[in-house]
């Protein structure tokens, strides 16, 4: 694998790391499986590609994220006043945001945003050759931090409370309705955010970009929790930048590889469930090993 590559890999590794943040925060702290995040990736790509094209990359940034915040509390209406299902509540929201997508776009599938100036050519003319890796890893590191600040907040401490027992906190003065809509607009802010930037560094955007997102975004987040642990929030939020860095350059190693076009699917799909599966697999491991140690000392 060359310089470059790696160099590339570890670029879309930090810009996706914002959606293994969110998932951290919507699955690991809420354990709430949202599967919004399909739609907010694309919904916040739509919006900073639209913006970029009409000359405003960083304000197309900044509604992406605000777009992501308003498709979360769109689920957490869903979920805390509605009563509907949150797996259901995602998928309604997600199905619907494919409508919305598309109308962000002015009715068109895709986007080509290859003459257009961003962010990230900015840096590059700013900062030279690593321009785009240092603004994605701020991205990132920024992302990552203010999400720990966040969680150690009066606010933020609720959040993990009524993740950890939802019973315990509506019968104290926490509302779970307000905690669970505050996280679930944050995780989806930071994905919409992803969606904006992936656009603007690929120059390109498409109604069916976000697909798969959840499963990738854990993917990652387990990855890396493989690499750190998790038990804090501290290293949980560390895993799923790391997460996402060593998934995308696992990705580009397979490219090298020459696995081809019609092959990549699966071999993404085995890296998704090798990675999904992997915390299962080896606890049984373990549970084997130790309970031939103990036959043999017994």
């Amino acid at each position: 694998m060359s310089l470059s590559v790696l160099q590339g890999a570890v670029e879309q590794g930090f810009i996706y790391s914002l959606v293994a943040l969110g998932l951290f925060l919507s699955y690991r702290t809420l354990d709430i499986a949202d599967l919004t995040t399909d739609g907010t990736f694309t919904l916040g790509a739509a919006c900073s590609a639209v913006l970029t094209i009409l000359g405003h990359p960083v304000l197309g940034l900044l509604l992406a994220l605000l777009a992501g915040a308003l498709a979360g509390g769109v689920t957490a209406l869903l979920q805390t006043k509605l009563g509907v299902q949150p797996i259901l509540a995602g998928i309604v929201t997600m199905t619907g945001l494919y409508t919305v997508n598309l109308a962000v776009m002015g009715g068109r599938s895709n986007l080509n945003m290859l003459r257009e100036e961003n962010v990230f050519t900015a840096a590059e003319t700013l900062l030279g050759p690593t321009g785009k890796l240092i603004l994605a890893g701020a991205f990132a590191l920024g992302a990552g931090g203010l999400l720990f600040l966040f969680l150690r907040t009066q606010l933020g401490l609720s959040i993990r409370a009524t993740g950890d027992n939802r019973e315990m906190v509506a019968s104290s003065s926490i509302d779970p309705a307000l905690t669970t809509t505050v996280g679930l607009c944050a995780a989806n802010a930071m994905v919409g955010l992803s969606g904006g930037l992936l656009v603007q560094y690929q120059k390109f955007s498409d109604v069916n970009l976000g697909t798969g997102m959840v499963v990738i975004g854990l993917a990652s987040l387990i990855i890396g929790e493989v690499v750190t642990g998790r038990r804090s929030v501290a290293r949980g939020i560390v895993a799923a930048v790391v997460g996402a860095v060593i998934y995308r350059i696992i990705i580009a190693a397979a490219l090298v590889a020459n696995v081809g076009a019609q092959n990549f699917k699966l071999v993404s799909a085995v890296i998704v469930a090798a990675a999904i599966s992997y915390p299962t697999v080896a606890e049984k491991l373990r549970f084997a090993r130790h309970r031939k140690e103990a036959e043999k000392n017994g």
